[in-house]
């Protein structure tokens, strides 16, 4: 999809939902689009890891990180395997690192920070649930489109 957070809000109204604008654009990929695969994680990137490797098909990892800024959910390597993977970019509700590397993927990454604490490995996470975060609820499913202006989500009956 490659039209503007601003017009999609000026043809839809408040049918588009429009997340907060607490964001930092990261990835090289400042505009990105795809289906939402949501994943809720506090500190434990282990879920996050295990759908990098896999084929993302265009899609937007969207994790909700409980918005911790005590470490950050994943970095360079996590951030390669998904642009490698063919994921459009990822959204999260929390921080990442290695932001030089982030610049230089063909990956939009939009979080709330940078921090240069590592997460832990416990195995934890859920996939496929709803996420509440930024004033907004994401289903799974549901259009991500982000650009320089924000993020709106689209259900997908629009």
């Amino acid at each position: 999809m490659s039209e503007k957070t601003t017009d999609l809000c000026d043809q839809l109204g408040s049918r588009a939902k429009v997340l907060a604008p607490i964001f930092v654009d990261l990835g090289a990929k400042e505009a990105f689009s795809g289906k939402a695969v949501t994943l809720k994680c506090f500190e434990d990137n282990s879920r996050i890891k295990e759908l990098s490797t896999q084929a993302g098909e265009g899609r937007v990892l969207v994790i909700d990180g409980g918005g911790s800024d005590r470490c950050a959910l994943f970095g360079d390597h996590i951030a390669k395997d998904l642009a490698d993977n063919g994921w459009a970019g990822v959204l999260v509700n929390g921080y990442v690192r290695d932001k030089a590397v982030l610049k230089a993927l063909p990956l939009g990454v939009k979080a709330l920070g940078v921090i240069p604490t590592k997460s832990v490995k416990r195995g934890e996470g859920q996939v496929g649930l709803s996420l509440r975060f930024a004033g907004q609820i994401i289903e799974p499913g549901d259009m991500v489109i982000a650009d320089e202006d924000g993020v709106v989500i689209l259900t997908e009956e629009l």
